[in-house]
């Protein structure tokens, strides 16, 4: 495959394998490459990390989101992340600037399709003037639907009210994004968790620029206090950086990488925290 796009479907389902398993074979059968998967019970989400050439990835994140639709009920408790969808966010994802343009179009395609299944597709980042997932997410699916039956949020496609069990859908194209979470060794606690991810995303007392970050507790892990950061720029932010701003507050005892990051986002990182599915792009399409 040659300069492929990458799509980072974000599915709200952590626990039921069985599930997570016909999500991903839904989206190789649409015709993407399955590079990652990655599921958290706690998080009760599931990463997949796909590569198709412009033209194929939109159908592949189709398919792969009518299985979603079939397999994940809303209306039950969906774990400790942020969401408002059954397939939650959908990034298309450029690699480098040459593939922008294409990104951008075959998000708006997917995003079109994905109203068509009947989900409220909301654009997010560079094609909705910078919107985040944040502001979008903000108060959970029943905020999002009070918020739309106000008419103060309108979706970029489809329904103009959420599916009544698998909710919306977020849509962008943007540079690759690295999910990255770290573990705080005791005596951290989640509320020490909170503090920090307070400190150190952007817009905190001791902010990175474009890192977003939450404390959270991890009872499925034995309660385990995790900092859960987003990278946005991986080169001006290596995930070194932010191992350095989480241990100048508690130790760090082990990261974990979401998906897949770019090789470049490991430079200078530390030999002595361990890495949890540490995994490249460029391992994952070689490979």
């Amino acid at each position: 495959m040659t300069a492929p796009l990458l799509g980072v479907p974000n599915v709200s389902e952590g626990r039921d394998r069985a599930a997570i398993d016909a999500v991903g074979a839904a989206f190789a059968a649409g015709g993407a490459r399955l590079l990652d998967v990655h599921a958290d019970a706690d998080h009760h989400r599931c990463v997949f990390t796909l590569a198709a050439g412009a033209g194929e990835l939109a159908g592949a994140l189709v398919a792969g989101a009518r299985e979603a639709i079939e397999r994940v009920d809303l209306t039950a408790p969906r774990g400790i992340h942020p969401h408002v969808g059954a397939l939650d966010v959908v990034p298309v994802v450029h690699l480098d600037a040459a593939r922008r343009g294409a990104a951008c179009a075959e998000a708006l395609v997917a995003a079109h399709e994905l109203g068509e299944l009947g989900l409220p597709a909301f654009l997010y980042g560079a094609l909705a003037d910078g919107r985040t997932r944040a502001q979008l997410r903000r108060g959970g699916l029943a905020e999002l639907a009070r918020r739309m039956e106000s008419g103060e949020l309108t979706p970029d496609f489809g329904p103009r009210r959420p599916h009544p069990s698998a909710g919306a859908v977020l849509v962008a194209a943007r540079p690759p994004l690295v999910a990255f979470n770290l573990e705080l060794g005791p005596p951290a606690t989640p509320a020490d968790a909170q503090d920090i991810a307070a400190r150190i995303r952007e817009g905190g007392s001791h902010g990175l620029p474009g890192v977003r970050a939450l404390g959270l507790d991890l009872p499925a892990r034995g309660g385990v206090a995790q900092v859960s950061c987003n990278v946005e720029d991986h080169e001006a932010v290596p995930l070194a950086s932010v191992v350095a701003a989480v241990a100048a507050h508690a130790t760090v005892s082990a990261a974990e990488l979401v998906g897949l990051a770019p090789e470049a986002a490991f430079a200078g990182f530390p030999e002595d925290v361990p890495v949890r599915n540490r995994r490249t792009v460029e391992e994952a399409l070689v490979g």
